[in-house]
């Protein structure tokens, strides 16, 4: 019997294990499908928030702890895997003209590298890009990861830690012992630990309503599309009006994505492909010439406030959560799972962590 049991085998499952074996634990991880397979894998891997400005404190400090550590990570998992999660900085170009001075108020609390540029420097930064903004802002220390195989890597990492994982096998009920969890059931077979933490994205909701308790996670689809072109073709990352572009090692390019609440639909649409081409075709000339090689949609777990639930559970004094991270997993799933960490092991926070518990988020407002 392993001392914890992760159920949910995204970024924010597998960083959890990660964290928790590095303090001594023993952890079996469930998954109901494949590891990494949702919106781990379909997101942008982006090193941070789109418009940063706009997140509350909660957010910029998990945020700041997955730009300071992402680099270190990513070094760690190839050495420990042979697998690259392709950690870049290109740097972020934001073209939003009309919030340039709650950018900069906001650069200026949190003391980050933010500037406005003008027409020749956006031209000089991202050559490829066509735009009629006379001015832009400007983030040279934003990095990117390949979340593909970001997950990979970890997926590889957890298990020569000794993490064991068991996939294909979605859990649908508790045994309940008093005030404690004693073990949870998939279909054929119930698993026994001394701690469970549920880290099922978008799936979170209706598991924890399994335990008494309402937590505000929904999916939220998003469509993105990938263009296959050579090296150093665009060379930044840029975001303008929630559209973004990726840029990858090899010559790929993503662009997305869209915001849909249809729920757990991730049927992809030709409408929104063709407009996501042309959206892209139009900043980015260049893509014109590029095939578009894939087209996707993942689910986000979003929460009602756009802070993500790290917590223990108010009733169940063995069970935890750590779901609700919304567009931004990859950048708060590392400080997340760190935090979720240091909760079940009764360490100290290297943040507060009480804007992330169930009971303090139960009134606050939804983000818009």
């Amino acid at each position: 019997m392993s001392d914890i049991i992760i159920i949910g085998g995204g970024i924010m499952g597998m960083l959890s294990a990660r964290y928790l074996t590095q303090q001594g634990a023993t952890v079996t991880l469930i998954e109901k499908g494949l590891c990494g397979k949702e919106s781990s894998w379909a997101g942008g891997g982006i090193i941070s928030p789109l418009y940063p400005w706009r997140y509350p404190h909660a957010i910029t400090q998990l945020a700041d702890f997955g730009q300071q550590n992402y680099p270190q990570l990513c070094d760690e998992l190839k050495e420990n895997t042979g697998i690259d999660p392709e950690y870049q900085q290109n740097g972020l170009l934001i073209i939003a003209e009309n919030e340039q001075d709650n950018a900069l108020q906001w650069a200026k609390k949190y003391h980050k590298s933010i500037e406005i540029i003008d027409q020749n420097q956006i031209k000089k930064i991202e050559p490829a890009l066509q735009t009629e903004a006379q001015s832009a802002l400007w983030m040279p220390q934003i990095g990117q990861v390949r979340n593909p195989r970001l997950v990979k890597a970890l997926f590889a990492d957890i298990c020569k830690r000794g993490v064991k994982i068991i996939e294909n096998t979605p859990i649908q009920d508790f045994e309940f012992n008093q005030q404690q969890i004693k073990a949870v059931k998939s279909q054929y077979q119930q698993f026994e630990a001394d701690t469970f933490v549920i880290c099922n994205g978008a799936w979170s909701h209706d598991l924890l309503t399994k335990t008494q308790i309402q937590v505000a996670v929904e999916p939220v689809m998003g469509q993105m599309i990938l263009f296959k072109g050579k090296p150093k073709q665009i060379t930044t990352l840029t975001l303008e009006k929630d559209r973004y572009i990726i840029p990858r090692q090899d010559g790929r390019v993503l662009f997305g994505s869209t915001l849909e609440h249809i729920g757990f639909n991730k049927k992809t649409t030709h409408q929104v492909k063709k407009t996501l081409s042309q959206i892209a075709v139009q900043r980015f000339p260049v893509l014109k010439t590029m095939p578009i090689e894939h087209h996707w949609a993942g689910l986000r777990p979003a929460s009602k406030t756009g802070i993500p639930y790290i917590s223990p559970h108010p009733n169940y004094t063995n069970l935890y959560f750590n779901c609700g991270q919304y567009r931004n997993g990859v950048v708060i799933g590392l400080g997340s799972c760190r935090l979720l960490a240091e909760i079940v092991t009764n360490q100290k926070g290297f943040v507060d962590s009480q804007p992330y518990f169930f009971d303090n988020q139960k009134s606050a407002s939804s983000v818009n």
